[in-house]
């Protein structure tokens, strides 16, 4: 197996449970691609021996990589977007972090996992992106996301004024702290914290969810992932920030948005025993009953 290691450089990944990681991908005698920054952190600290090669962009894995493994939690999952983009090579999630949504392989079950991928034991699950297409390269090279876009205000003031058209169609001047265009993955984030449905994936929808609205009768929306989402923004303030999953960026009010579906999916790698099902269950205590 070619095997591909993303992950930030911090205490949580230098754990038994990470050295485990490589003792079992040697033993499936996986030639290993390790992020060159995570590299240097870890040099010294575990023992990687074995086949072992970095890489530092998305150019030095296009076509050579069989799985891309991100250790951390979903902010880290979303990182490695940067890396994967429209290559579609599959990517697993194993939680160091917090609540691992994304990432939803627990790191005491690393053996089962490696195992899972060296006999093709999983599932693939083709997960929507959103892609901003004006401004171009508005976040560089990497214009789309897979969780949200979101649009807040820059400061503490005022309110901000969200103009959004639907294919051209007037469908609602939103006057909120900010507004959330997520994908179903998106659905069980920041979307879901301010009041958003959960969407299944595959379901080919957006959900449009404001941020503290002014008027209370405004709610979240599902549309189809098949339409073109243009959104002018006006206030008193001059900018406003504008995020794409974990990236931001301060946006001048005259410029205008248009998003709509990319061309191309992300592969997330589903072991055996998970499904969406089993994550809400599992990570937010869907159905739980407190009354035993």
């Amino acid at each position: 197996m070619k095997i591909a290691i993303y992950a930030r450089s911090t205490e949580d990944n230098i754990s038994k449970h990470i050295q485990l990681l490589f003792n079992k991908l040697n033993e499936h005698n996986s030639e290993i691609y390790i992020y060159k920054p995570f590299y240097d952190f870890i040099k010294g600290k575990l023992a990687i021996e074995g086949n072992l090669k970095t890489f530092s962009t998305h150019s030095d894995l296009h076509g050579n990589i069989n799985y891309m493994l991100s250790l951390g939690g979903d902010g880290t999952f979303l990182e490695t977007l940067t890396f994967v983009r429209d290559s579609e090579i599959p990517v697993l999630g194993i939680n160091t972090g917090r609540l691992g949504f994304l990432a939803n392989v627990a790191k005491e079950e690393i053996n089962e996992a490696v195992n899972a991928l060296a006999n093709k034991k999983y599932t693939i699950e083709k997960r929507t992106l959103l892609n901003v297409v004006n401004p171009k390269n508005l976040f560089g090279e990497v214009n789309y996301g897979l969780n949200e876009l979101t649009i807040l205000k820059k400061d503490s003031s005022s309110m901000i004024t969200i103009h959004t058209f639907i294919n051209g169609n007037f469908l609602n001047s939103y006057f909120a702290d900010g507004l959330i265009i997520a994908t179903p993955t998106g659905s069980t984030a920041y979307s879901l914290s301010c009041g958003g449905p959960l969407i299944m994936p595959g379901s080919e929808n957006f959900v449009i969810t404001p941020i503290a609205p002014h008027n209370l009768n405004v709610r979240p929306l599902v549309i189809s992932d098949n339409n073109i989402i243009t959104l002018k923004v006006e206030g008193r303030s001059p900018n406003y920030l504008l995020s794409l999953d974990s990236r931001n960026v301060v946006i001048d009010s005259s410029i205008e948005i248009t998003l709509q579906k990319a061309a191309f999916c992300i592969h997330l790698i589903q072991l055996e025993n998970q499904n969406f099902y089993t994550t809400i269950r599992n990570k937010l205590m869907w159905g739980l009953d407190k009354r035993v």
